[in-house]
């Protein structure tokens, strides 16, 4: 799949509609399976709307434990883009302008193509947990209190001591 939509070429297309497909890992997210993505992109006249499905296993590290573990993701997304300069207009208008759950439109600022690549780096970066935690039984603080896991490099820790201000 090309990693790059043509606005133009979406604007020649039968209902102003392109589906694009994906399957390919990500350079910048530890990928364990490519990321597949099934996606429509659809121009509505000022806006262009991209739409599908994601899935692929990425690789995180826990939170707690400091561990390798496997994370798979599977979502659907729904992006807004502005083909002219939303945010010009927003700041010409004297009028309050609200932004609801869900909406959040990307401003091309006239560019002519949108990166598919970046759109699904985002998409997944965005939907990795707030929490990385490899499992409910996580013994985390306890694995990482055992002598044996101690970081020889943060031995000069051990002795520091802090003096108040007098």
């Amino acid at each position: 799949m090309e990693r790059i939509l043509s606005i133009e070429e979406l604007e020649n297309a039968p209902n102003k509609t392109l589906h694009c497909v994906f399957d390919e890992k990500i350079d910048q997210i530890d990928c364990k399976t490519p990321v597949k993505a099934d996606l429509y992109a659809k121009s509505l006249g000022e806006f262009i709307q991209i739409t599908g499905h994601i899935n692929t296993t990425v690789m995180l590290e826990c939170d707690l434990c400091l561990e390798k573990f496997e994370y798979e993701l599977d979502f659907d997304i729904d992006e807004l883009y502005s083909k002219g300069s939303l945010v010009s207009d927003y700041e010409n208008s004297d009028k309050e302008f609200e932004i609801k759950d869900g909406q959040f439109i990307t401003d091309l600022n006239g560019e002519k193509e949108i990166d598919i690549y970046d759109l699904l780096y985002q998409s997944v970066i965005l939907n990795f947990p707030n929490k990385k935690v490899c499992g409910i039984n996580c013994k985390g603080k306890e694995y990482l209190s055992h002598e044996e896991n101690n970081d020889p490099r943060l031995d000069v820790f051990k002795n520091l001591q802090i003096n108040p201000k007098k």
